[in-house]
C-alpha cells in the first residue's frame, strides 16, 4: 500500500530567506510520529549541482508499513517549462498541499492568476490543503533595488486565503510557525486524516475487485493488460537560453545601430536600440518610439534631457568608418561618470536587468567616492523606472530568482509585428510582417546567416518562407519573447515545421510538448470523432526529424488501435509507412490473443444463459 502526496508552492518568507527554518513538508516527515524513515532517504530527485530543482522527492514509511511519497515542487515554473511532468504528477495525487507565505502577495496572486485555474482542470475529486505559513509583517525595511514596484508592506490576508480554498474546494490551514504544535497537532492531524481516507477508499476498491473475481466460475474471463505506457519515450523541455542570447548580442557587434560616446568624442560602446527600448522609456523617449506627451514622467524626460545628446555632424571623428547605407545613431553620454560605468550598465540591461548587486558592485570598484555612486545608481533607477510609478520596496534576492525584466515592464513583445524601429520586413501570403534583425540574429542561427555582412535584404519575400503568415508570427513571438501559445495542434504542427527550417531546437521541444499533451488529454470518444489525421501526423514528425515525438505516435497509435484502425488514413500505414505499420501490430493494445479469448469467453456466457436452469 502506498500513498502520494503532491505539495506546490514555496512556503519561506521572500523577505526573509535566509533565517528560514527548514520545509513545511520536510519538517512534517522528520517530526511526525507516524513516519519513519532514515536521513538517506530525505532527497532523492534533487542533485546538489541544480540551484533550483524542479521538484524534490521524498520516501518515508508512515503507520508501520505504508509506503510515502511526497514530491515537493517550490518552484510553479514547473507547469511552464515540463508540462508532461506536471499533469502527469497531479493526475496521480491522492492528497494535494498548496503552500504559500503570508509575507509574499506578489507570489500568492501569481499563483491565483496563473497556476490555480491550471490545477483546477487537473484535479480529479483529490483532498486538497491550502497551508498559508508564517507571521504576518507590517513594517519592513526599504530596498534599494530599482525594479521593486509593488507594496512589500502588504500581506495576504486570511479573508484571500479562505477564498481561494472556497475556489478549490480544500481545507484551509493557517501555521503561524512551523514548530511541533501546528506541525505535529494541526497540519499533521489534517494530513494524517486525509492520508487514512486515502487508505480506506484504496482498500474498499481492492476488495470490491476481488468480489467481482470470484463470483465468477468456470472459465475466467481474460486479462487485459495494460498498454506500455512506460516504454513511450518521455519528453523533457529544453532549457531556455534567452537571456544569453540577447546577453551575447553586446559582444557580438552585429546588427549595431546605436554607438555611445564619452564627452570627448572618444567611442565608449556599440548597442542595439530596441533591446534598449525594450527596458527602458529613456532610451525610448531618446530614439523617438516615444513623445513626452505619451511618458507623461519629469523625472524620465529630464534623465533623458541631461544625460544623452544625438550627434548628427557629417564630419563626426570616425564618421569615414560608417557603413554609408544606413550608419549608427550617434549618442554622446553628457555625464563623465556615469559614462565611465556604461559598459557594465549595458551588460546589465542586456543580461534580463535582474542582477542589480552585481551592477551596484561593479559601479563601486570603478568610482572609489560613494557621493559618485549614489549619482549614478540614481540615475540607473530612473533609467530603469515605469512612468508615473515609484521605485518601491521589493527584494532583490527574491526579484532575481523570477522572470527578466522583459516581462515585468515594457517588452520586447510591445514591439513585435510592429514598423517602430524595424529594418527587415518579411513578405508572407501578400502580408508584411515588420522585425527587427538584432533580435533574430541573436535567437535564431540560420536568421543570423541570412542576415550577416552587407549583403542582407531589407525585406525578404515568400519564396523562401513556405509556411502561413499565423504560424510565421507565432514564430517571432517565440523569438522575441522566448515564449508561444499553439491555438491547436495543427498549428502546433506547423510552427515545429517551421522551428526545425530555422533550427530552433527549443521551440520544436515546445510544440512537440504541446502536442503530446494534448493528445493524452483527448478521451476516446473524442479521439474517435477528431478530424486530424494522426498519420499524417506521423509522417510529417519523421519527415521533420522529431525523433522523439514520431516514436511517442507510434506508441500512441498502437495504444488506441481499436480507434485509429477504424479511420480511412490508417491504409497508409501498410503503402507507405511498411515498418512504423509492424511495429503498431506488434505492440497494439489489446492484443489479437486478448480478443480471441474474449471471444471465445463470450461465446462460453451465451451457451450458459442458453441453458435450462432447471435441468
Amino acid at each position: 500500500r502506498s500513498i502520494h502526496i503532491v505539495a506546490l508552492g514555496n512556503e519561506g518568507d521572500a523577505f526573509h530567506q535566509d533565517n528560514r527554518p527548514s520545509g513545511l513538508i520536510r519538517t512534517y516527515l522528520g517530526r511526525s510520529p507516524l513516519v519513519s524513515g532514515d536521513e538517506s532517504s530525505l532527497l532523492l530527485n534533487a542533485t546538489s549541482t541544480v540551484a533550483r530543482p524542479v521538484f524534490t522527492e521524498y520516501q518515508a514509511s508512515a503507520f508501520g508499513n505504508v509506503k510515502l511519497v511526497v514530491h515537493d515542487c517550490p518552484v510553479w515554473d514547473i507547469f511552464d517549462s515540463d508540462w508532461y511532468t506536471s499533469r502527469n504528477l497531479i493526475g496521480g495525487a491522492d492528497i494535494i498541499v498548496i503552500k504559500y507565505n503570508v509575507n509574499d502577495k506578489f507570489s500568492f496572486h501569481e499563483v491565483k492568476d496563473n497556476y490555480i485555474p491550471v490545477i483546477k482542470r487537473a484535479l480529479n475529486s483529490v483532498p486538497v490543503i491550502i497551508a498559508a505559513v508564517g507571521t504576518r509583517q507590517n513594517e519592513e525595511l526599504p530596498c534599494t533595488c530599482p525594479l521593486c514596484t509593488s507594496d512589500r508592506g502588504s500581506c495576504v490576508s486570511t479573508t484571500e486565503g479562505i477564498q481561494l480554498a472556497k475556489e478549490l474546494g480544500a481545507t484551509y490551514l493557517e501555521l503561524h510557525s512551523l514548530d511541533d504544535f501546528y506541525i505535529g497537532k494541526y497540519f499533521g492531524g489534517v494530513l494524517e486524516y486525509f492520508m487514512i481516507q486515502a487508505l480506506n477508499q484504496k482498500t474498499s476498491e481492492k476488495m470490491k475487485k476481488r468480489k467481482m473475481s470470484s463470483s465468477f466460475h468456470g472459465i475466467r474471463p481474460p486479462q487485459l493488460e495494460q498498454p506500455e505506457t512506460e516504454k513511450m519515450p518521455v519528453l523533457k523541455a529544453e532549457a531556455s537560453h534567452y537571456n544569453s542570447d540577447l546577453h551575447n548580442l553586446l559582444f557580438c557587434c552585429q546588427c549595431v545601430d546605436v554607438v555611445f560616446y564619452n564627452p570627448d568624442l572618444r567611442e565608449v560602446v556599440e548597442a542595439h536600440k530596441i533591446v534598449l527600448c525594450a527596458v527602458s522609456h529613456v532610451f525610448m523617449l531618446l530614439f523617438n518610439v516615444k513623445s513626452p506627451t505619451d511618458i507623461q514622467d519629469s523625472s524620465i524626460i529630464r534623465t533623458a534631457q541631461d544625460l544623452f545628446a544625438i550627434n548628427r555632424d557629417p564630419v563626426f571623428p570616425g564618421a569615414g568608418q560608417e557603413s554609408p547605407g544606413n550608419p549608427p545613431l550617434r549618442v554622446v553620454v553628457k555625464d563623465v561618470l556615469f559614462c565611465s560605468c556604461l559598459s557594465d550598465i549595458l551588460r546589465f540591461i542586456y543580461s534580463g536587468a535582474f542582477q542589480w548587486e552585481e551592477l551596484e558592485e561593479d559601479i563601486r570598484k570603478k568610482l572609489k567616492d560613494s557621493g559618485d555612486v549614489s549619482d549614478v545608481i540614481e540615475k540607473v533607477k530612473c533609467i530603469l523606472k515605469t512612468p508615473g510609478k515609484i521605485n518601491c520596496l521589493r527584494n532583490c534576492k527574491t526579484y532575481q530568482a523570477r522572470k527578466p525584466l522583459w516581462f515585468y515592464n515594457t517588452s520586447l513583445k510591445f514591439f513585435l509585428n510592429k514598423p517602430m524601429l524595424a529594418d527587415v520586413v518579411f513578405e508572407i501570403q501578400v502580408v508584411q510582417r515588420s522585425a527587427h534583425r538584432a533580435i533574430l540574429v541573436a535567437r535564431c542561427e540560420v536568421m543570423a546567416a541570412m542576415f550577416n555582412g552587407n549583403t542582407w535584404k531589407q525585406r525578404v519575400s515568400d519564396a523562401s518562407l513556405w509556411c502561413s503568415k499565423e504560424t510565421f508570427l507565432s514564430f517571432l513571438e517565440y523569438l522575441y519573447t522566448d515564449s508561444c501559445c499553439p491555438a491547436g495542434i495543427f498549428q502546433a504542427m506547423c510552427l515545429l515545421i517551421c522551428a526545425e527550417m530555422y533550427q530552433v531546437s527549443r521551440l520544436q521541444h515546445i510544440c512537440e510538448l504541446f502536442i503530446i499533451t494534448q493528445l493524452q488529454s483527448m478521451p476516446s470518444r473524442e479521439l474517435a470523432a477528431m478530424n486530424l489525421d494522426i498519420v499524417d501526423l506521423l509522417k510529417k514528425a519523421k519527415f521533420h526529424h522529431s525523433d522523439c515525438l514520431s516514436t511517442w505516435l507510434l506508441h500512441f497509435i498502437a495504444t488506441n488501435y481499436l480507434i485509429f484502425s477504424q479511420k480511412p488514413e490508417f491504409q497508409d500505414l501498410s503503402e507507405i509507412l511498411v515498418e512504423e505499420r509492424s511495429f503498431v501490430e506488434k505492440h497494439r493494445w489489446p492484443s489479437n490473443m486478448y480478443l480471441k479469448q474474449l471471444a471465445e469467453y463470450r461465446k462460453y456466457i451465451h451457451s450458459r444463459k442458453c441453458r435450462c436452469l432447471v435441468m
